[in-house]
């Protein structure tokens, strides 16, 4: 079995793309007259800084990785079995499967990343080595309230998310037991309940677009299972409120085949994650 997986917002990087953008200019100039930006521009040279930006980075990375998975078919690579991709690359993911088209895509990224991006207050820390049912109990213990579990990446990283003196409250915590934690450059706290409001503004933007059941198999970040019928809409609705259950994704395709290959597009992070998830840690 062969699962293809896709980066998310993070995975970003300039110079990304220039290997594909020539093969593909009119999706490029497509992508570009809809966005009002140069989006070669904005990802092989990033000119004034923007590409670390949620609403700039979210349609990039998902241009870029789409015109990589049409270079796949091109090339006649092997087909994927299964499709998974981590927050913005589930979006990828579902491109793959045929639940959209290119154009559809680039429109849904592009108020996603927007809506995302106005969203502030607040971001995102990684912690490490510490089971998320045991770091809640830590931060109860010391009267931190209002963090949310918003990524289960493996075994040892969980992710959290809160406003910031939230943030500030539970880094204290985590210091003052010496458990590792790793602030994440993100303008505010995704995937937790105080993207609320954003939520409800996508789903309203949502009932524009029809969408068709994956082809192949996708696996859900929000329940870590593949996609049931009907389920595009509510699933990519409630991800931008709901953790991000990358290792239950890889888990289940482990457990479901002893030997599944994973072939990444957009970087290395992931198959990193997996081979952590593999290995129990």
């Amino acid at each position: 079995m062969l699962a293809v997986i896709f980066a998310g917002q993070g995975s970003q990087e300039k110079g990304m793309g220039a290997e594909v953008f020539e093969r593909y200019p009119g999706l490029v100039q497509y992508a570009s007259d809809v966005l009002g930006y140069d989006l070669v521009s904005l990802c092989t040279e990033d000119p004034d800084g923007l590409l670390g930006r949620t609403e700039y980075t979210q349609p990039a990375l998902f241009v870029v990785n789409a015109l990589r998975t049409f270079e796949r078919v091109h090339r006649g690579d092997r087909a994927a079995d299964v499709y998974l991709g981590h927050s913005l690359g589930e979006y990828n993911a579902l491109l793959a499967a045929g639940s959209f088209a290119f154009e559809t895509g680039l429109r849904l990224v592009a108020k996603r990343g927007e809506l995302m991006a106005a969203a502030s207050g607040g971001g995102m820390t990684a912690v490490m080595n510490t089971p998320p049912e045991r770091l809640l109990e830590i931060l109860a213990e010391d009267g931190v309230d209002g963090v949310d579990i918003a990524g289960l990446n493996t075994g040892s990283q969980v992710v959290i998310a809160g406003t910031q003196p939230v943030l500030e409250a539970a880094h204290a915590c985590l210091e003052k037991r010496e458990i590792r934690f790793v602030r994440l450059k993100v303008s505010a706290p995704f995937h937790s309940r105080y993207m609320e409001p954003a939520r409800v503004r996508f789903a309203e933007f949502l009932t524009e677009f029809e969408f068709a059941d994956p082809d192949t198999p996708v696996i859900s970040n929000v329940t870590g299972r593949p996609y049931e019928p009907g389920q595009v809409t509510h699933m990519l609705t409630e991800q931008l409120v709901a953790p991000v259950r990358w290792t239950d994704s890889v888990r289940g395709l482990l457990d479901g085949d002893a030997e599944p290959e994973f072939t990444e597009i957009g970087g290395l992070a992931l198959t990193h994650m997996v081979f952590k998830i593999r290995a129990g840690v």
